[in-house]
């Protein structure tokens, strides 16, 4: 894909290109006193008037060391000084420690870029402030698979770009406290993906209702008041978090509803006529002559269930206690009555619906809107894990079964919810089916994003099925730790200062990305933003009301 490029950058770049090569000598700024093989330490000498100097021995900025037959790429990550004072009127010694990343080679069609070094520069090698054309070759993507999101921190004239085939069927995370512009950097590159590969399909599990905005051009929104997800799609496993509402069943309740769910899903499609009408009805025969199990995705009447429920427990001889009977009769019809799972129990008429609910929630056909935003807000805490659970489950299969005529991202906001690193909290079905993706989606074109603002309390194996990271600002060591052992060895310093880069800043680095490289997210325009209704920015277009409308507010809360 041939990215648009900004005039500015372009004039910018030439602007750049013209110093280095007119200007030789100003990049000069020290010389290489001790190499190890992975790092190397720079002698500098520096007074408070270096300027340009000083700005090329920043933390996080590229460097380069002469060889003989190339340049050696190095990041800085520690500067000190030889002195216990420091003179603003003679030049200070100073240490420059460096992280050797690679080399760059100068060929016929320019300089070229390799990661490791084969030949070692000398003692006494001059160090350079990095050549543009030469900062341009690192972080060159390959033609027709890049997309643009942002520029680099060092050189804001080069433009930062990603492998999206490599983001997407790798995986990818984003990572970052709250405020540093995780979502809006997220909206950015699903933007960018779905531009880039016009059928990808991307389903957004959004926990905090902000996505809507961001894609409102190209998206639909599937919220409380709109979902449509019958209890007949869910597995047993599924329906009985929902049931007991997150507590796992014992065995006599699971036994209770497997063996009703299965009967009701019998008497239902057991009619020949109704068989024979609806081919995606059609099971191969079981022992029992129909195959059809607690798990299989087709409709059953809840009257059914109830009544078999109701007939078990007025049994002289029931198999089953009447007490775990009557408390899973009760719970069910609790739910059934309960507003907040209308989207389950609304239909008074049952029917296998499965094909327009797949169409709509997965965008077939996609009529230019290839977004989902699933807003999970106004869902009762209870079915969240649940409806993850199914959507994930959906989303793996509906890929698998289409032998490759469909691809969708899952993109998990808040992702340490579902899958965290304590297997004893969250929802087994969730984890299972987000992992499943993680491990085997690229296979079928299923892909996963995560994006979460606590690494450490998400799942490594998740995490470490992530092959391209967007790190942003993390303040916390335990999640800095997480993000700097997905690195190499050799790039272990380029985290060193995620403590303290700025907003819509990130270090990106993966199988998408040639190098690590510190970037700034492109500016995203006021109606492409993220943001709640309840927001700020939500705010500015409402009028200012004074009074407080406490009947509105009870009616909403009442409602949900």
């Amino acid at each position: 894909m041939n990215m648009p490029v900004d005039p500015a950058i372009l004039a910018a770049s030439a602007t750049a290109e013209k110093r280095d090569i007119h200007q030789p000598s100003q990049r000069m700024i020290g010389r290489l006193v001790l190499c190890n093989g992975s790092r190397a330490v720079v002698s500098s000498a520096a007074t408070s008037l270096s300027g340009a100097n000083a700005d090329s021995w920043a933390i996080g900025r590229l460097i380069t060391i002469g060889s003989g037959t190339g340049r050696i790429i190095g990041i800085v990550y520690e500067i000190s000084t030889t002195s216990e004072l420091w003179s603003d009127h003679a030049a200070n010694d100073n240490y420059v420690k460096i992280e050797l990343v690679g080399e760059v080679i100068d060929g016929p069609d320019g300089p070229n870029f390799r990661s490791g070094i084969t030949n070692y520069p000398e003692l006494g090698s001059i160090a350079h402030r990095i050549r543009h054309n030469d900062l341009r070759a690192i972080y060159r993507t390959s033609a027709g698979t890049a997309i643009e999101i942002g520029t680099l921190t060092q050189d804001e004239s080069i433009v930062a770009a990603v492998n999206v085939d490599m983001m997407l069927s790798r995986h990818f995370a984003v990572v970052g406290t709250t405020g540093v512009g995780k979502s809006t950097s997220v909206s950015i590159l699903l933007r960018r993906a779905v531009e880039a590969k016009p059928n990808l399909r991307v389903l957004v599990l959004d926990p905090h209702n902000e996505y809507a905005n961001a894609f409102h051009d190209i998206s639909v929104t599937i919220n409380a008041a709109s979902l449509e997800l019958p209890f007949w799609m869910f597995k047993l496993e599924e329906f009985c978090d929902i049931v007991f509402r997150g507590r796992a069943p014992d065995d006599l309740e699971d036994n209770i509803l497997r063996e009703m769910i299965a009967t009701a899903k019998i008497k239902y499609s057991s009619p020949p006529a109704a068989a024979a009408s609806n081919p995606l009805m059609k099971r191969p025969a079981g022992n029992d002559g129909s195959g059809l199990t607690a798990d299989t995705p087709v409709p059953y009447r809840m009257s059914d269930l109830t009544k078999l429920l109701d007939d078990e427990i007025g049994k002289l001889e029931s198999k089953h206690p009447r007490s775990s009977l009557r408390s899973v009769l009760n719970r069910i019809n609790s739910l059934c009555h309960d507003p907040r799972y209308r989207f389950m129990f609304a239909r008074t008429t049952i029917e296998d619906n499965i094909d327009g609910i797949i169409r709509q929630i997965f965008r077939i056909p996609i009529n230019d809107k290839p977004i989902t935003v699933f807003q999970l807000a106004g869902l009762p805490s209870e079915v969240v894990n649940s409806v993850a659970s199914v959507l994930a489950r959906m989303a793996f299969d509906l890929a698998m079964w289409s032998e490759g005529t469909y691809e969708i991202l899952l993109l998990c906001e808040e992702a340490h919810r579902y899958v965290p690193q304590d297997k004893s909290l969250g929802f087994a079905p969730t984890r299972t089916s987000i992992a499943r993706i993680a491990k085997e989606g690229r296979k079928y074109g299923a892909y996963l994003g995560v994006v979460t603002q606590r690494p450490g309390e998400l799942d490594p194996t998740i995490l470490s099925q992530c092959s391209t990271v967007f790190a942003m600002r993390l303040s916390n060591e335990r999640d800095q730790d997480i993000i700097r052992s997905a690195l190499s060895d050799s790039s272990a310093s380029t985290v060193s200062f995620l403590s303290s880069i700025g907003n819509r800043e990130a270090i990106a680095f993966g199988e998408a990305i040639g190098t690590p490289m510190r970037i700034k997210f492109v500016t995203q325009t006021k109606d492409h933003m993220p943001r709640t209704a309840t927001s700020a920015a939500g705010m500015e277009r409402a009028p200012v009301q004074r009074d407080v409308d406490m009947r509105l507010i009870i009616s909403r809360m009442r409602s949900r």
